[in-house]
């Protein structure tokens, strides 16, 4: 069994959002993403295809949870929802409170380099709050290194700040609100040090390992190998998330990222971080 903690949701309003006034799909060569339910209909077929039991489905722009809430409400049993979500807009609250209520929708997904905020802003502590109150949601904070491949691809800019990116800053909030899970997503994205101290201060923080970890050139000499050992010493076989960051098709599922996680982790731990602690957190 496989479970995958990491996979973006291109809808047609994550395209229609890129670049007013251009085919961003027509110019990255990709297929047309269709509705939401012929989406989540594709996804499914390419899960089955490679053996995926369950994943998490994310929104990739703000204000496009309706595209996942409606792939998750159409295949409730292969799909966890995550959205975007930005706590200085005035309603974020509101918001997070209401998409929490929906089938499905578990993860606000909190982007600071992105939108530009500090994880110490007291409108992030209220977002992280409010997703405390609903028993099932966790929350998903991306640190480090923010790089948006289909932005470059097209030529767009992404004026972000990753110095609002460090893991550190989530110790308050992880202490804060220890029954809440918090993800953090490639193992740090080239902070993996400061991901660790909070992890192993925070039981409540848990690591994805998703992407290619292409952040290791930031640390000489350090291997994918190197980076899962230490991760499991640290944080311990139940709080690593297996994930692809797969996104668009025709590429589908990320097997290669599969097949090379797959050859470090130790037999003991496998069934853990590919399925179980997915299932354990998004029961």
């Amino acid at each position: 069994m496989i479970c995958d903690s990491h996979c973006h949701f291109f809808s047609s309003r994550f395209f229609e959002t890129l670049k007013p006034g251009m085919d961003p799909v027509a110019a990255l060569g990709w297929d047309a993403p269709g509705t939401s339910e012929e989406l989540s209909d594709r996804w499914v077929l390419e899960l089955d295809r490679c053996g995926v039991s369950r994943a998490a489905l994310m929104s990739s722009v703000p204000f496009d949870e309706a595209s996942v809430a409606a792939a998750v409400a159409r295949h409730p049993s292969r799909f966890v929802g995550y959205f975007m979500m930005d706590p200085t807009h005035p309603d974020a609250v509101t918001r997070v409170v209401e998409i929490l209520e929906r089938p499905g929708m578990r993860v606000p997904c909190l982007f600071p380099a992105m939108q530009h905020y500090s994880l110490h802003d007291d409108r992030v502590m209220r977002v992280i709050q409010a997703a405390s109150a609903h028993s099932a949601a966790a929350v998903f904070v991306h640190c480090g290194v923010l790089s948006v491949g289909v932005r470059k691809k097209l030529g767009l800019p992404s004026n972000f700040d990753i110095s609002q990116g460090n893991p550190l800053d989530l110790h308050h909030a992880a202490l804060a609100f220890p029954k809440l899970p918090f993800i953090i997503p490639h193992f740090g994205a080239g902070m993996f040090r400061e991901a660790l101290m909070v992890a192993d201060a925070c039981p409540n923080v848990l690591l994805d390992t998703s992407s290619s970890n292409g952040w290791i050139r930031y640390h000489p000499g350090l291997t994918l190998e190197a980076v899962f050992k230490q991760a499991l010493e640290v944080a311990g076989p139940d709080r690593l998330l297996f994930g692809t960051d797969s996104s668009f098709f025709p590429r589908g599922w990320q097997r290669a990222v599969y097949e090379r996680q797959m050859a470090l982790v130790p037999a003991e731990a496998a069934d853990r971080v590919f399925s179980a602690n997915f299932n354990r957190v998004f029961s």
